[in-house]
């Protein structure tokens, strides 16, 4: 018990710092992923060609697993095309993980405001159009909140899923919360052979997850004078 308080410390500022990693990728994905997502739900609906290549896209994104899709951006440019652009450093490492997760977000994303997009009446547009609004206008001005109110439950869900998905960037050494707790059975900062700190970064996600949770369910009832 001695020796378990006296690690304690160290295991806990460890996985302090593996979390702000953790949290970093978790914001900088979402507010990557949320715009782009909308605009590949436009293109999704937008001229048959262009809509065909989004369609494509969309399913490759959705239909192959998150971690592949990081190993193939961290590793393709430096042993295919021979152009290490993310380098060997954390960085670059958090820099190649980003970009996989807001292309993956943005694609999940695209179909879930796509839904919500579908989901308002035509007659809002014709009532729009014939007021003298533009398409944008009508977009913004009537139909955006309406769409956030349908579309936040599923969002909510898929908000909830990237915490924990962020645990994948260890495939490439990106040392995030997982990987701090992990190291400490292969060996670090002089402890070895310890699974305890890996209980310890599930109460990082619970905690991170119920906050999200109440955060996410006082948006739902703000919006409820869309009923």
């Amino acid at each position: 018990m001695d020796l378990f308080f006296e690690q304690l410390p160290i295991v806990i500022g460890s996985l302090n710092e593996g979390f702000l990693q953790t949290l970093k990728l978790f914001f900088v994905t979402l507010f990557g992923a949320l715009p782009l997502g909308l605009l590949i739900s436009f293109g999704s609906r937008s001229h048959i060609t262009i809509r065909m290549i989004f369609k494509i896209f969309i399913w490759i994104i959705r239909g192959t697993p998150l971690m592949i899709q990081l190993l193939i951006i961290y590793y393709f440019p430096g042993l295919v095309l021979h152009n290490a652009v993310w380098g060997g450093d954390e960085a670059g490492r958090f820099a190649a993980s980003a970009v996989a997760f807001i292309i993956n977000y943005a694609c999940y994303f695209s179909e879930i405001f796509r839904g919500g997009i579908q989901s308002i009446p035509v007659g809002q547009d014709e009532a729009g159009m014939v007021l003298g609004m533009t398409k944008s206008q009508i977009f913004f001005r009537i139909k955006l909140l309406q769409m956030i109110k349908r579309i936040l439950p599923p969002m909510s869900n898929e908000i909830l899923t990237l915490v924990k998905d962020t645990s994948l960037a260890r495939i490439i050494a990106l040392q995030e919360i997982i990987w701090a707790g992990q190291a400490f059975m292969k060996g670090s900062q002089g402890i070895s052979g310890a699974i305890w700190p890996l209980f310890f970064t599930a109460v990082y996600y619970l905690i991170c997850n119920g906050v999200l949770t109440v955060v996410l369910g006082k948006c739902e009832k703000k919006l409820e004078f869309f009923k």
